[in-house]
């Protein structure tokens, strides 16, 4: 009787220290991919987490650094300051700009896929760390409709010709057994109320004028016809089919990259559209049967694709009024961004005011390497671009795949990219990589409704540093530190009351700061 209450007592402080150690925040358990190359590793019985805002006590700011050192989201607590350090950035509360949406990734074929074939425990570890409170607590999940590259073969949800009603749309195995249970996972441990939006890759290939899921091919005829108002209700069918497993949409794309279905022998899943011809879908399709199907409140987004085709988009879309009554905002993709400039975001935006931009898709697709364990340029390729976006009026940023295996897959045309978690199921491990925290340094301490507000300088920045300030709605300044270059840097971060959070950015790291709005 003895032995059995001491084993139970062991137990129950097992699980009690856990819960300690997890309130402080387990550090990374560190691996290493080549000089430079560190990864956090987790696996069924341990997992680093990150230490909580709270308590922070007046008069004091918590900072938060990952650095190409290997530090990840490491906080320290220091005391506000009267006196001033390097360049002073004066926080300006007296302007602001757009409000967030938030930040998250999706629930590819392929993530789904990952997770399952890890333990419970590691799987578990996966959710937790990007919508759990001790992760970097995501509050955005895109969801394809159907299938996508990333799956592991092309499928549509209706493949009866001529089934015009639907009567034969059914979800297939991959949502049922995959990408749904991993929803409600995020759902059950999140503490925020987390925005899914959904975007199709392809109409049903009955419906398409290749008849085939893949390649160069559009909507049979023109917009209103019976084919358009089939694909129209099959969004219906969609949303309708996942409210019945207790998932609500946010938000819908018209369709995923609209310019790839224009290209000859494209290779995988794509539905082609010119902005003229999605104008008119939404006009008299999409708009009006969402509207009469109890799904007017969804926010719809238009393009879906890169920034270089945005002006012209917006004003061939937003500009008819019977498209854009029933859009709500315009989303974007990163992959041309470093040949993209700015302009486009800050066209549309002074153009359509009214009509928010957000970003929808991002992740490292290099051809020979397509995963990069370890590599910290990516962590500040990613902190650059959010940054960049959120500067010019983006209200949200949006990663690719949750998680890959160790070659960036499966993706059924080869397609293999990077991800911010990598999984090794044959060791029952995944790794975080620097990108996973970049990432966290937004979405832990950005939660929806966070307002960017303004800040002046006194001195110079270089180049290759970007500061960011926030106001949440839990009232906090939040204030994001990029340094790509290879000094440190000195500031202080003057809030209203006068007082500096001094700090030193250092080479090559990303900070966060959080301090109370009020003394």
């Amino acid at each position: 009787m003895m032995y059995t209450l001491c084993l139970l007592l062991l137990f129950i402080a097992c699980y009690l220290i856990q819960d300690i150690i997890a309130g402080q925040g387990r550090p990374c358990s560190k691996l290493s991919f080549g000089p430079g190359n560190i990864v956090c590793r987790c696996n069924a019985s341990y997992c680093d987490t990150v230490e909580p805002i709270e308590p922070l006590t007046s008069g004091s700011f918590a900072l938060y650094t990952s650095n190409s050192n290997g530090s990840r989201l490491v906080k320290s607590v220091n005391s506000l300051s009267k006196s001033t350090a390097g360049v002073v950035v004066r926080i300006d509360t007296n302007t602001s700009y757009q409000s967030l949406f938030g930040f998250g990734g999706a629930f590819t074929d392929a993530a789904a896929i990952n997770i399952a074939n890890l333990s419970s425990g590691a799987a578990n570890y996966v959710i937790d760390s990007y919508y759990g409170p001790q992760g970097i607590e995501y509050s955005v999940g895109r969801v394809p409709i159907g299938s996508c590259d990333f799956s592991t073969h092309p499928y549509s949800y209706d493949d009866v010709d001529g089934d015009f009603n639907l009567t034969k749309f059914q979800l297939a195995k991959e949502d049922l057994t995959l990408k749904i249970p991993l929803i409600q996972r995020a759902i059950s441990v999140s503490k925020r109320n987390i925005s899914f939006f959904g975007s199709p890759w392809t109409a049903p290939a009955w419906m398409k004028t290749n008849n085939n899921l893949t390649g160069k091919g559009s909507i049979r005829g023109e917009a209103g016809n019976s084919y358009h108002k089939a694909w129209a209700l099959h969004f219906v069918k969609f949303l309708d089919a996942y409210k019945q497993h207790n998932i609500s949409f946010w938000g819908l794309t018209a369709q995923n990259e609209p310019t790839d279905g224009n290209i000859d022998h494209f290779p995988f899943q794509a539905t082609g559209w010119t902005p003229e011809q999605q104008r008119d879908f939404i006009a008299k399709d999409l708009g009006p049967t969402l509207h009469a199907n109890g799904y007017k409140d969804i926010k719809l987004m238009m393009l879906d694709d890169q920034r270089l085709l945005m002006t012209y988009w917006a004003d061939t879309i937003l500009t008819d009024p019977d498209a854009s009554k029933y859009i709500s905002g315009v989303a974007v993709h990163w992959y041309m961004d470093a040949i993209s400039p700015t302009f486009a975001l800050d066209y549309v935006h002074k153009k359509f005011p009214d009509h928010f931009m957000f970003g929808t898709e991002a992740c490292y697709d290099t051809v020979i390497h397509p995963v990069n364990l370890g590599n910290w340029k990516h962590s500040e390729g990613y902190a650059n671009d959010i940054m960049q976006d959120l500067e010019h009026w983006v209200t949200g940023w949006t990663d690719w795949n949750l998680a890959l295996n160790m070659e960036g897959g499966p993706n059924w045309v080869h397609n293999y990219v990077d991800s911010p978690i990598i999984v090794n199921a044959e060791k029952d491990e995944f790794y975080k990589q620097p990108m996973f925290y970049a990432m966290g340094h937004f979405s832990k301490f950005l939660p929806p409704g966070s307002l960017r507000i303004g800040h002046t300088v006194k001195g110079s920045v270089p180049k290759d540093i970007k500061i960011l300030s926030f106001k949440t709605p839990s009232k906090y300044f939040v204030i994001v530190i990029l340094n790509k270059s290879d000094t440190d840097f000195k500031l202080c971060l003057q809030i209203p009351s006068g007082e500096c959070i001094n700090i030193t950015a250092a080479q090559h790291s990303i900070n966060t700061v959080v301090t109370s709005t009020s003394k």
